[in-house]
């Protein structure tokens, strides 16, 4: 149940997306350029970054959606739970190893970032575009924990996270809060 009595018992980020367009509508705006737009990575591998990052953080709502967002962009069903249990031993092509590592210190420890960080993201292949992109995802789903967070909204459930995953896969994120639109 969310902590501001003013939101609905199934309220979420939407809820204070709409109530305030002219931040979020700038907000959905970038989240639609850097999960859908052209990158370095697939939509499904940026959908993975952005579970991993909030799986990392703790995020349970934030996880459920966005791990069911990457599976409905074909990442392996069950992945991003392998990735948070063990990296070095999920089954994923060993370029992400590290950049995954990257994220997670990025997400848990940021002060700790260091140069070695960067190198070994550079060394396994990625350049300094994918290592930019990675770590936009991170920050962008680290503002997510902390508006969730400071909201108290409830995890839907994976069937609802699931729908919606399908929905964010057909419109993007840009077309996800249309009353944004009308409040223009």
């Amino acid at each position: 149940m969310p902590f501001l009595k003013s939101h609905p018992d199934n309220a979420g980020p939407a809820n204070v997306f709409t109530a305030y367009p002219d931040i979020f509508g700038h907000w959905t705006k970038m989240g639609q350029a850097l999960m859908n737009a052209p990158s370095p990575f697939t939509t499904g591998e940026r959908e993975m970054i952005a579970a991993y990052t909030v799986g990392v953080a703790g995020c349970e709502y934030a996880y459920v959606a966005h791990s069911a967002a990457a599976y409905a962009w074909e990442i392996e069903d069950g992945l991003v739970d392998k990735l948070l249990a063990d990296l070095d031993s999920a089954p994923i092509d060993d370029k992400f190893k590290p950049l995954l590592a990257f994220v997670r210190k990025l997400t848990a420890t940021p002060n700790d970032v260091a140069q070695a960080d960067v190198d070994a993201v550079l060394a396994a292949g990625w350049d300094e575009t994918a290592l930019q992109y990675a770590a936009f995802v991170c920050a962008r789903m680290c503002f997510m924990h902390r508006l969730i967070q400071t909201h108290g909204f409830t995890p839907m459930s994976p069937e609802v996270a699931k729908q919606r995953a399908g929905e964010r896969r057909e419109r993007g994120y840009g077309n996800l809060y249309p009353e944004l639109a009308e409040k223009k």
